[in-house]
């Protein structure tokens, strides 16, 4: 029999279960997950705000250093390249009479094969045995080695002709080989639903038609810096040959570049960084080649691809004038190279493709000089660039770590321009804003030269908390510069244990979008490579680069 007193409760009991169930419900349909890492960009600035105001900041009085001996424009350019010891042979010559080869760096796997097999077959030159020995990195620094002077291979191999034409410019004696060792293409890698809608307006996607679309706001492009891009340097040429065919490098061309770079949102130092916002949304398209493209399933699954601008097909450069015995390894090598196995290898691993593509030559080596001149003084098109370098003085950074970041930092006084905005912030127990944003000329370099110069270490590290200063400094800019593009770099060891924390600044950065370059010192990489992929920027290891080098590369891709 029923108790009276639990048959009148009967009523709430039941109340309450429906209401359990309801709100079960209504949670379950919350949007967990990445929805709650959004943030519009004013609530982040709110945000920010807020957490500014929490803080005491530092702001002592910018003092000029005495020492400072001028602007950098008379930079050593031969000494800053860096040592070719950071590039090592891929594959070690195995003979006394070998050839050295510089080559770009995506036939890494294919040249370590073939190369090797070379190597094991015996080859001999009038009796003596020959080898070859082969060291890989970006096109634009094997023609920045060869054009210096500082170090001369006896093969270059470019990822394409542009770069025959721009050593041929700087007085490089040289005899082309081979035009095609391994067929490539430049192209944009662009999500379906985009490419049918282009494709449906415009009725194909080339170079014409992505200009047109770019400057009318259908979608978003990012490419990869040209001063070392081999593809980004291509799409920029292309670029400039449909502003004006006429004339690329001419007024009217410039002109329509700088309203052209003003609707880009994303210029990479690396092709990870473009996957990475194409693939997270940040982006419609990339440029990259298809090699890459091939390669990368996510990429070949969900994305199409269209190629553009010149062919890649690593042409093969003979330098200098070398012995005759060079002369008869190199024929016998570029012919190994050429045989039907070494061929299949390359199709293998995504080369020998799109044959039916032609591209076109479309500038001289003069042209390209001067394209290349074009792009460091209006890459940022009419919005210029605002960028805040947060140092690390904390007492973890005693020793090496603070020397090497001090060492770094003044090297960038020879690099960065002087229409650049440029500020420095450092921290340890607290937050200083030692030179405020101001335009890069020879004044605020001499105030930069001096913060950097009186730098010592001591105290917590309250790393957080400087990236909040940093971003409302630029965020401030922001507002008083619209068009302006930003940049965060941060120099530490990582190991913050003073004020906030990542999670109090992680949907804020998400929020302002402003890229947070990190450089670690006997660093936690981990933390500042969770700092640097909030939008797509790029996360150092000072331990096992070769820093000053690595930031002067990095800073000129931006600057």
């Amino acid at each position: 029999m029923v108790n009276s007193k639990n048959k009148n409760n009967m009523p709430v009991i039941i109340g309450l279960v429906v209401f359990g169930i309801i709100l079960c419900v209504v949670l379950l349909m919350q949007p967990w997950g990445g929805n709650t890492d959004a943030i519009t960009a004013e609530a982040a600035v709110t945000k920010l705000n807020s957490l500014y105001s929490a803080l005491r900041v530092n702001k002592p009085t910018p003092k000029l250093d005495p020492d400072y001996q001028g602007d950098g424009e008379t930079v050593d350019k031969i000494a800053v390249l860096p040592d070719i010891s950071e590039y090592p042979f891929i594959v070690n010559p195995t003979t006394d009479h070998f050839i050295t080869v510089y080559s770009s760096a995506e036939k890494t796997d294919w040249l370590i094969y073939t190369a090797n097999q070379f190597n094991q077959s015996g080859a001999s030159v009038d009796g003596k045995p020959v080898s070859v020995g082969i060291r890989a990195f970006k096109s634009s620094l094997g023609a920045d080695f060869i054009s210096s002077g500082k170090y001369t291979p006896d093969l270059y191999i470019p990822k394409s002709t542009i770069y025959g034409s721009l050593i041929s410019a700087l007085g490089v004696e040289f005899v082309l080989t081979e035009e095609r060792l391994a067929g490539n293409v430049a192209g944009i890698v662009i999500s379906k639903q985009k490419n049918d809608e282009l494709t449906k307006k415009y009725g194909e996607i080339n170079g014409k038609t992505i200009m047109e679309s770019v400057l009318n706001d259908e979608f978003a492009l990012g490419y990869g810096n040209p001063l070392s891009s081999e593809e980004g340097f291509n799409f920029f040429l292309t670029m400039l040959y449909e502003f004006d065919g006429n004339n690329p490098t001419g007024d009217n061309s410039v002109d329509q570049l700088r309203k052209f770079q003003d609707k880009i949102p994303f210029i990479a130092y690396e092709d990870s960084q473009l996957i990475t916002a194409l693939t997270g949304g940040t982006l419609d398209a990339i440029v990259i080649d298809y090699q890459a493209y091939v390669n990368s399933h996510n990429l070949k699954s969900s994305y199409e691809f269209v190629p553009i601008g010149q062919r890649q097909d690593s042409p093969v450069y003979m330098i200098g004038n070398p012995s005759a015995l060079k002369r008869q390894v190199v024929s016998r090598f570029v012919d190994f190279c050429k045989n039907a196995d070494s061929q299949k290898a390359a199709a293998d691993r995504g080369f020998n493709n799109f044959d039916n593509y032609s591209g076109a030559v479309i500038m001289t080596g003069a042209a390209i000089l001067q394209a290349q001149e074009i792009y460091s003084r209006e890459k940022y098109g009419s919005s210029g660039l605002t960028v805040v370098f947060v140092a690390d003085v904390s007492g973890s950074m005693e020793g090496s770590p603070l020397l090497n970041l001090r060492g770094g930092l003044n090297r960038l006084i020879g690099v960065i321009g002087s229409n650049v905005n440029v500020g420095l912030v450092t921290f340890s127990d607290s937050v200083s804003i030692d030179v405020p944003i101001a335009k890069f000329d020879s004044i605020q370099k001499s105030y930069f030269s001096y913060a950097v110069r009186s730098m010592s270490a001591g105290g917590g590290t309250a790393m957080f908390d400087a990236i909040v200063v940093a971003q409302k400094m630029l965020t401030d800019a922001k507002a008083n510069n619209p068009n302006t593009k930003l940049m965060l770099f941060v120099l530490t060891d990582g190991e913050s244990n003073v004020g906030y924390k990542f999670k109090d600044i992680e949907k804020i950065a998400r929020g302002v979008k402003i890229p947070i370059n990190t450089i670690g010192y006997n660093a936690n990489i981990t933390i500042l490579e969770q700092l640097s992929e909030i939008n797509e920027a790029i996360a150092m290891n000072a331990d096992s680069e070769n820093i000053i080098s690595r930031l002067e590369s990095l800073f000129k891709a931006y600057s």
